[in-house]
């Protein structure tokens, strides 16, 4: 977990032991958000109405760490099984996709030599499933919105962080997310690259999967 060579946050590279779990293949997508919607109820996201992010199959977008955490616990009691944001170590667990020393989720290569890269994400988010997945059969990771982890983000947690199941800092100001962003110039992250923003903010690049087990 983590890489030496990327910025500050990511030291310092380390071995992390996760017991197993389980993650969704894609995004939670606006069709599954809807049956949170009307279900629970709960309110719209802002960008619910907007034709660049409305797609049923887009990512839900302009959701809250809060919001995401709902949508998780509704879930939970709507199917009987406990489900939950990842945390950050699961979360590069799973990009990596059993393969330690690559540098993205589908090897070595640069984003720019993705299929169509110069084509993608022109206005928003893509819907989801639409490349090829990683190794673990996972879509979208580490590219097309931020996704909510379930830590709170510490720059230094690393250096102190435990080798099994670390779940993050204790408490602070900001919750941890992963992988790219459809708005940035840099459109794909790196499986080490770490960021965070308050749980209660809203941007419409920021998203979330959910993850069940432990």
């Amino acid at each position: 977990m983590g890489c030496d060579d990327g910025r500050d946050d990511e030291r310092p590279r380390h071995r992390v032991w996760v017991d197993a779990f389980e993650l969704a293949a894609c995004q939670t997508t606006n069709a599954e958000y809807a049956c949170f919607v009307e279900g629970a109820p709960h309110s719209k996201p802002l960008s619910w109405e907007d034709p660049a992010f409305n797609h049923p199959k887009q990512p839900v977008v302009a959701v809250s760490w809060l919001d995401a955490v709902a949508y998780c616990e509704w879930l939970t009691l709507a199917c009987g099984k406990r489900y939950r944001l990842a945390t950050e170590a699961e979360w590069e667990r799973a990009a990596r996709g059993g393969v330690e020393n690559s540098p993205y989720p589908w090897g070595d290569c640069q984003p720019e030599q993705l299929p169509e890269y110069r084509h993608r994400w022109k206005t928003g988010p893509e819907p989801v499933g639409l490349y090829s997945p990683n190794c673990y059969g996972l879509y979208n990771l580490g590219d097309n919105v931020h996704e909510w982890c379930s830590d709170w983000y510490d720059a230094a947690y690393y250096a102190g962080s435990p080798e099994r199941n670390p779940l993050g800092a204790a408490s602070g100001s900001r919750r941890a997310s992963r992988g790219g962003s459809w708005r940035h110039h840099i459109k794909v992250t790196r499986t080490a690259a770490r960021s965070s923003i308050p749980p209660e903010f809203m941007y419409a690049d920021y998203g979330f999967r959910v993850a069940a087990g432990a």
